[in-house]
């Protein structure tokens, strides 16, 4: 088919402009991810001082050998902190419907930092900036819960068992048990006055004697603004639901929690069912992507 002359030269000359305005864009699009993105810039011969203490300072006793290989199991301390910002989904439903806490949420796992996506209305967020927790959220109605405290409380769910290693933290080795069949080293966690919001929070974790591979813990939640005049929640028992591997690291796809009772496996009644999607780690997030936004306000105590 022939094209006449001057509709050719019209469209070079459109032609032309599309491509001017194309490359403007992408000029545009280049230099804002310069100048809005962070990389994750811990250096590496910080990661391996940090794992070479924990090794040495978890293997001189027999509760920190168990701790140090399941962490090995899981993927090894050094790849948890030098994979980069860590991503999920955490869905946490109450059987009884009351409480539900559904957000996607962006970690520091080096310095413990946060910010929460809503997923019902993704422009309501809250996070922790390693000093103050702030919200900013279309209403009251956006987080129906406690997001000071719930900021990093996915992280000690999907992050056993690395979030143990630091210091502070005092580790127990338990007797072995058989928990669902299987035998299971049993240690348990407690923390120095003043390490967290929560010192008086202690975890039982279920180390499965096989695959060294936590298949399920035991905690208290202690937190001073619920209980200020001391004391805590009744003990829970919250169980793996499968696994999978990202970038190196196992992690639970979801698990089931109990109140915890005496009986043979400790499930008492059925109480919580947490899924655990959209895994995933990240060398760059925005530029101050933990801090304060604009417009938001800082929660206090």
């Amino acid at each position: 088919m022939k094209i006449p002359y001057n509709l050719l030269g019209l469209f070079l000359v459109l032609n032309l402009v599309a491509c001017k305005e194309t490359t403007k864009k992408e000029t545009a699009t280049s230099t804002e991810v310069k100048t809005t993105e962070a990389e994750y810039n811990i250096p590496e011969y910080w990661i391996q001082d940090r794992v070479a203490k924990a090794n040495k300072r978890l293997n001189t006793t027999e509760a920190g050998k168990v701790l140090w290989n399941a962490m090995e199991a899981h993927g090894g301390l050094d790849k948890w902190y030098g994979n980069g910002y860590f991503s999920m989904r955490f869905n946490y439903e109450p059987v009884d419907g009351k409480g539900i806490r559904d957000s996607y949420q962006t970690i520091d796992t080096w310095s413990n930092k946060a910010r929460h996506n809503s997923i019902t209305e993704p422009t309501s967020i809250f996070g922790w900036d390693g000093q103050e927790a702030w919200i900013k959220a279309k209403d009251s109605t956006s987080f129906a819960y406690d997001t000071k405290f719930w900021a990093l409380t996915p992280l000690y769910f999907s992050g056993h068992p690395f979030v143990l290693d630091g210091e502070g933290v005092n580790l127990e080795l338990l007797p072995e048990q058989e928990f669902q069949g299987t035998m299971q080293k049993v240690i348990k966690a407690t923390y120095d006055a003043g390490i967290g919001s929560a010192p008086d929070d202690y975890y039982i974790l279920y180390v499965n004697t096989k695959t060294n591979l936590v298949d399920a813990f035991k905690y208290i939640v202690s937190y001073p603004k619920y209980f200020p005049n001391g004391g805590h929640a009744p003990e829970k028992i919250t169980v793996t639901q499968g696994t999978t591997t990202v970038d190196g690291i196992v992690f639970a796809t979801g698990f089931k929690t109990y109140w915890s009772t005496n009986d043979k496996d400790g499930l008492g009644e059925y109480i919580t069912k947490i899924s655990v999607s959209d895994l995933s780690f990240s060398p760059t997030v925005e530029e101050n992507f933990f801090s304060k936004p604009e417009g938001a306000k800082v929660l206090m105590d």
